[in-house]
């Protein structure tokens, strides 16, 4: 049986690609229930400080497979959806870096999303697609969107359904970093290595759920958090570790989570 999502994993970054590239790593209940298994297997390894995902072939993800979407029209789907929404990569404490590598569709864009930091390929195709099947905008998009790139940005991408370039991608804001195509994944992978290197876990975890769970905050209760959560980061051996390696001019040795 063929392996729905590979994983490698060297110098702290594990690498985790969709692997149905006949079908541009189009979406399935199997291939996303295997994701996130194995994102759930990565919180609890210490091997593991940083996520890259991508896919492989000429696709990032292509969507949800129209096998499913056909099945759903005609009333014979019977697949057991995971319990896990599709925001659960946003849960889990350690950076996930989307490597867009290719055609990144629907709920494909979804999954790019819920990463931490984006990379894409200048030439990956991306569209949000839903309102040219007939759908809405899925699974948190229509919250994600407008924070990320703005209200009347969002709208063109959702209502059109247009298809536009990962350069496009980039000037809009939507990803962190626009390269070719055959420096993608040495990129991200480099960048993944930088942080997993030089960062403390403790500290990525703490301030990735910040930034999500800060969108929903004011101001005032933001500072007030970060003021309880700065007294807990004093008493951690990551922040004498931190000092320790910046007084001595050397690399940081941080525990894992």
């Amino acid at each position: 049986m063929v392996d729905l999502v590979l994983s490698s994993i060297e110098r702290g970054v594990l690498t985790l690609t969709f692997n149905r590239p006949d079908r541009l790593n189009a979406w399935t209940a199997e291939m996303g229930r295997r994701y996130f298994d194995q994102l759930a297997e990565a919180e609890l390894d210490p091997e593991v400080r940083v996520i890259v995902v991508t896919g492989a072939g000429k696709g990032f993800c292509a969507g949800a497979d129209f096998q499913t979407l056909s099945s759903i029209q005609d009333g014979s789907y019977r697949g057991e959806p995971d319990k896990r929404p599709n925001t659960f990569p946003t849960t889990i404490r350690k950076p996930i870096i989307a490597a867009v590598n290719g055609a990144c569709a629907g709920l494909g864009m979804v999954h790019a999303l819920m990463c931490d930091l984006i990379f894409t390929a200048d030439e990956a195709k991306w569209t949000t697609a839903f309102a040219r099947r007939g759908l809405i905008a899925e699974y948190g998009l229509s919250w994600i969107l407008p924070r990320l790139i703005g209200h009347a940005k969002a709208m063109d991408l959702l209502l059109s359904g247009r298809t536009f370039s990962g350069a496009e991608a980039y000037e809009l804001g939507l990803v962190n970093r626009s390269v070719s195509r055959e420096s993608l994944l040495e990129e991200a992978t480099a960048y993944a290595r930088e942080l997993a290197a030089f960062s403390s876990p403790a500290s990525m975890a703490v301030m990735k759920r910040q930034i999500w769970g800060d969108w929903s905050e004011t101001l005032e209760s933001s500072e007030s958090a970060a003021a309880r959560k700065m007294v807990e980061a004093f008493s951690r051996p990551d922040f004498a570790e931190g000092v320790a390696s910046f007084l001595e001019r050397r690399a940081p040795g941080f525990p894992p989570l």
